[in-house]
């Protein structure tokens, strides 16, 4: 009787999810922002190594991130953050008042694909302002196939709401590090053409010129790589 056969998952690095030949932890600083930031994530986002809901986590410290979809219930007083008004950032809600700063208000992102993102805004309805924002412009998330132009992944979206408030620094940051991630894992797929092209239209190739010469030199690499969140080699 043959016996079945167990495929061990390839390794990745705890901290950015992609294989550590392709680790870009190394790049990434923490960030503050006096916006009030949480992410309601689809169950079915948690263990995509694409997800922007991740990398906002990692990027921004104080963002909460919270489990939705497949049945769960979300606690409003679990969530909510005292002495701000809560917005909910959705397409199908109406333009945000002007003139409100950042410290009062409390932004919930919803992670997931665009069915998810309509389940998930049912499960929180009524909890707060449920807002839209003037978004322009193309995705610049090559990871996944929008479904219509002018459609955006979850942090791209946030960036626009920094703009908003003012706070454009900080949402180019964010941007970089998207584009970085987005290279990163073109890379870890295997798209080293497709990699190349989206770097050339890219600020991050200004941005990190260390970190993407060392990336780029791992599709030659003969030694283990190190990761830069376990500072140890691996084999990816």
């Amino acid at each position: 009787m043959p016996r079945a056969v167990i495929t061990r998952p390839s390794p990745r690095c705890p901290a950015c999810r992609l294989p550590p030949r392709w680790c870009i932890c190394s790049a990434q600083q923490p960030l503050t922002c006096p916006l009030g930031i949480d992410v309601l994530m689809h169950y079915c986002e948690v263990h995509r190594p694409s997800s922007t809901g991740h990398l906002i986590k990692r990027l921004l410290p104080a963002t909460g991130l919270y489990i939705g979809g497949g049945g769960r219930v979300l606690d409003r007083a679990t969530i909510a953050r005292p002495n701000r008004e809560l917005w909910i950032l959705h397409p199908q809600g109406k333009p945000p008042p002007a003139d409100v700063a950042p410290e009062n208000i409390q932004v919930v992102l919803i992670d997931g694909s665009w069915k998810q993102a309509s389940d998930l805004l049912r499960s929180i309805d009524g909890w707060g302002r449920t807002v839209r924002l003037p978004m322009s412009g193309t995705s610049r998330f090559h990871l996944r196939t929008q479904q219509s132009d002018h459609q955006f992944s979850t942090i791209e979206a946030l960036v626009f709401l920094l703009a908003g408030f003012g706070l454009a620094d900080t949402g180019e940051q964010l941007r970089l590090q998207l584009e970085l991630h987005v290279f990163a894992g073109l890379l870890a797929r295997g798209k080293k053409t497709e990699a190349r092209t989206y770097l050339s239209q890219s600020p991050a190739r200004d941005a990190f010129p260390k970190l993407l010469a060392r990336l780029d030199d791992g599709f030659h690499r003969t030694s283990p790589p190190q990761c830069a969140a376990t500072e140890e080699p691996l084999i990816g």
